[in-house]
């Protein structure tokens, strides 16, 4: 679905990627891995038209998506969700839901797609009517989620969904992760909590200092000693 190929991306003269290369095919969850500072994000808003990179490709259903504006790469099919959970904090929750019904052709499947976003995340049901700034961490960032997938994309991005989190928290987003993988919706994981990425994930990528540095079927490596020991704490 996604091929990523050679990949070099600049912030002025700063180096942020370099020929990063990686798939995504159909129906999987490929998560990328790395400390801080690797690119991780680079790459995420390079793949959804936010950055232009300086050469490589970046394909999505065979089509080029280099020098699309974002928003052309949103009716594409491909949605990202940023580090951050970024809500519209003075607008109530079901108002920050209904922004992405405007993609869907008709009302009546906008409202059903509504519906069933509300009873994936039931949590966001309860407080449809309170204003998004006033959530927890956790439930902003089940927000941030259900925002990016109520039309339904193709290729969900999915950028530092644990950051800050609770551990009961983190543990409740990886289950929605799993679900939405298993609604049909291929995902893009960038995530800091190797383990539970890679546990998620069919296939994954390291990324150190803008490279590829490993890549292999998820089970793998977390099997291999030299993940353990640089991002499993092993």
């Amino acid at each position: 679905m996604l091929e990523v190929r050679a990949l070099t991306v600049h912030y002025g003269k700063a180096l942020a990627l370099e020929d990063v290369s990686l798939d995504v095919p159909s129906n999987s969850l490929v998560a990328v891995i790395g400390p801080n500072g690797a690119g991780k994000t680079t790459l995420m808003r390079t793949i959804s038209g936010l950055l232009r990179p300086t050469r490589g490709t970046v394909r999505f259903d065979s089509s080029s998506l280099v020098g699309l504006p974002a928003h052309n790469v949103v009716r594409k099919g491909i949605v990202q969700c940023p580090e951050g959970r970024r809500p519209f904090p003075e607008l109530a929750v079901i108002e920050n839901l209904q922004l992405g019904l405007p993609l869907w052709s008709s009302r009546a499947e906008a409202q059903g797609r509504l519906t069933e976003i509300l009873g994936l995340f039931p949590r966001l049901n309860e407080r449809g009517r309170q204003m998004a700034g006033t959530l927890s961490g956790g439930e902003q960032q089940m927000l941030a989620m259900a925002r990016a997938i109520i039309s339904k994309p193709k290729l969900l991005l999915l950028d530092e969904p644990s950051m800050g989190l609770s551990p009961i928290m983190v543990e409740k987003i990886f289950e929605v992760v799993r679900t939405i993988s298993q609604e049909g919706i291929t995902v893009l994981l960038v995530e800091q909590n190797a383990r539970l990425a890679l546990q998620a994930a069919n296939r994954g990528y390291v990324m150190d200092s803008g490279l590829v540095t490993m890549e292999g079927e998820a089970k793998q490596m977390l099997d291999d000693p030299k993940v353990r020991a640089a991002y499993l704490g092993e």
